[in-house]
């Protein structure tokens, strides 16, 4: 990830083979990471279960925040490709109870037709 597209706002996709041993105690027996995706120091995290998002805090970013968002909290999303003029895509997931959707900004190029297939495999189910 490039030191720029993190401080735009942008994430980047994670190769989630690299991800195993360092969030292995955040996941219940049978659950797998299927796509992750970071910003900076944060992620977030698609499993075959949940969306879980991941907010380091501080300065030094030892104090950690997991949101674990079960698929079926999931009341609708969208994605915006990025235009010829736009460096990013966009994602919005809005949660049952929640007026204001969950906002991320996605480099330009990212696979952002493959999030939404990813995120529909799991909320239509």
């Amino acid at each position: 990830m490039g030191i720029l597209d993190g401080l735009l706002g942008n994430a980047t996709e994670v190769d989630v083979n690299k991800l195993g041993q360092e969030y292995a105690a955040l996941l219940v027996e049978g659950e797998q990471i299927e796509r992750a995706f970071q910003l900076v120091r944060d992620m977030f995290l698609f499993t075959n279960k949940r969306f879980i998002m991941i907010d380091k805090q501080g300065m030094t970013g030892n104090k950690v925040e997991y949101h674990s968002i079960p698929y079926r909290a999931i009341t609708h999303f969208a994605v915006e490709t990025a235009g010829t003029f736009d460096r990013d895509a966009e994602l919005k997931i809005w949660l049952s109870g929640m007026p204001a959707p969950i906002e991320r900004q996605l480099k330009k190029g990212m696979d952002i037709i493959g999030v939404q297939k990813t995120l529909a495999q799991y909320v239509l189910k």
